[in-house]
């Protein structure tokens, strides 16, 4: 092993949904390069969404060699890993710890109808008060309801229900374990920060506790790299490997959230819409009537993290310049997602504010943040035939906006001051439209892998680097948040004036929702 004084690199992974990433980093924080690999998986009937776990594996190997590859002498100088990762999810694994069958993602939607009809009975309340999170279709517990009822085969080979990266690390270490966050809002007690056995009662898996790892607090618990892991990845045996927290408290972390002011926010807009908001113990935590949202514990003692989340972000902004695309390559021009959003980030803010409404849930998932729709729709409402092409921009921009703020009046007042993250920070004309909506100041993040970077400051932290992690921030995410961006007045009076009508159509719009999803389902009565 090198010396202590030689190992200065802390290696985070995150293996997210699109991209399977590895990113190196300094003991106070300054990146030193990153190696990424994509990421696949399958759709099938029936809201089925499937991810190969032998190959997640395979191919954080192949991204941890890569990075080496950039950064010299990595095996040498790694002091730490982190390791996080996409959340929810169902990774099981026998008692050789090999995979029963590939994992469900957190984009499965195979439990709605299980879902809903636990939301529509007397457990809910109940259920909610327990995780702080409302269910969904996404979440392990949900999942595994569904594999005990219709694939009983595969849960009788399993012996441990990971998340993604509870696999990775025991494959990196031996030990079989899952972090405060997911153990809680997946099937636990928020206030215990552990799994909990009356919550499994309630969703209907009470015999399925078993499958359960032991909870372990990368914050302060760390095990070593074994041998087999060792000889794949190049690294050195015995390294520190810390179990981080969800992906989207590494990220929140990374980006800026943990913060002295309370009326800090943290939003990431990636392919998905996170919307958190800090408090300083569990007695703090705001639950709504709607039963939604998560509530997941924060890697400093006694705080947590209480988020919601829209199922589709950027996944919308995408869809509308797919269609652009589409229309231009029967034309014989190619162009990239890329180069389109470049040219319309300015036009968009030329656009007049407000001139068409549209809701934002464009991703097959339907809703789960503020409200559990899984038939949820996008929608335009307002077209007239003046109407071009940046208008509809802008509107699905000032949906993306609305849907945000819907979501943290879900959990309290507005925050005063909101840090971004996520690919689509980088666009002026979100950020200006997200801070009118809100009425808040908004900081970008400038960090690129926040997510990464929140999972090597938990190791930081854990392996001794900083005392504590108000210490680690200072050094690790403070130099990255951009000057504030101050709300444009008049436009914070006009989305404060339509803030009421997206709301009015969101909740005329469910019969509608539904009746179409009778219609595409091919129902008789609709």
């Amino acid at each position: 092993m090198a010396s202590t004084r030689s190992r200065d690199v802390i290696i985070g992974i995150d293996a997210g949904t699109s991209l399977i990433k590895t990113v190196a980093f300094t003991r106070d924080g300054r990146q030193l390069g990153d190696f990424c690999l994509p990421n696949t998986y399958s759709t099938s009937p029936g809201g089925r969404v499937e991810q190969d776990m032998s190959r997640t594996w395979n191919d954080t190997v192949a991204a941890l060699r890569g990075l080496a590859m950039k950064v010299p002498d990595l095996a040498l100088r790694a002091a730490a890993i982190a390791v996080t990762g996409q959340g929810d999810g169902t990774w099981l694994v026998d008692g050789d710890g090999r995979p029963v069958g590939p994992a469900l993602l957190w984009l499965d939607s195979r439990a709605a109808a299980l879902v809903e009809a636990i939301r529509g009975s007397e457990r809910n309340a109940p259920l909610y008060r327990r995780t702080g999170s409302g269910l969904n279709a996404c979440q392990q517990g949900p999942q595994l309801a569904w594999l005990h009822t219709h694939a009983p085969e595969i849960l009788s080979r399993a012996t441990t229900a990971f998340h993604c990266k509870d696999w990775l690390y025991f494959l990196l270490t031996g030990k079989r374990a899952t972090d405060p966050s997911e153990a809680t809002f997946s099937c636990g007690d928020f206030r215990k920060r552990c799994f909990d056995t009356e919550t499994a009662r309630l969703i209907g898996i009470a015999d399925l506790v078993k499958l359960f790892p032991e909870v372990v607090d990368g914050a302060s618990v760390t095990h070593p790299l074994n041998a087999a892991a060792a000889a794949e990845t190049g690294l050195l045996e015995g390294v520190p490997v810390c179990l981080g927290y969800v992906d989207v408290i590494c990220t929140a972390l990374g980006a800026g959230l943990y913060d002295p002011d309370p009326a800090v926010g943290c939003t990431i807009i990636g392919s998905t819409g996170m919307h958190m908001r800090l408090v300083p113990n569990a007695d703090a935590v705001a639950l709504n009537t709607e039963a939604t949202g998560y509530t997941m514990a924060f890697p400093v003692p006694g705080h947590y993290a209480q988020m919601q989340s829209n199922m589709a972000a950027t996944l919308n902004i995408d869809w509308l310049l797919d269609l652009a695309l589409d229309l231009l390559a029967v034309e014989g021009v190619t162009r990239s997602r890329g180069d389109l959003i470049g040219r319309l980030d300015e036009e968009v803010l030329q656009a007049k504010p407000g001139e068409v409404l549209f809701h934002p849930f464009i991703s097959d998932a339907g809703e789960r943040g503020p409200f559990v729709a899984h038939d949820a729709c996008a929608q335009f409402f307002g077209l007239r035939s003046r109407h071009r092409y940046r208008d509809l921009m802008r509107g699905v921009m000032e949906g993306l906006a609305f849907a945000a703020r819907d979501c943290y009046a879900a959990m309290g007042a507005l925050p005063r001051d909101v840090r971004i993250t996520g690919g689509a920070a980088r666009s002026r004309a979100l950020g200006v439209i997200l801070g009118a909506a809100l009425d808040c100041d908004i900081q970008v993040c400038s960090r690129g892998e926040a997510g990464a970077a929140g999972a090597a400051m938990i190791a930081a932290v854990a392996v001794g680097f900083y005392p504590d992690m108000t210490a680690c921030a200072e050094d690790w995410v403070k130099p990255h948040l951009n000057a504030p961006q101050k709300p444009d007045a008049a436009l914070a009076r006009r989305y404060a004036q339509m803030f009421p009508a997206y709301l009015d159509a969101r909740l005329a719009s469910r019969p509608v929702w539904k009746r179409l999803a009778a219609l595409r389902a091919g129902g008789d009565h609709v």
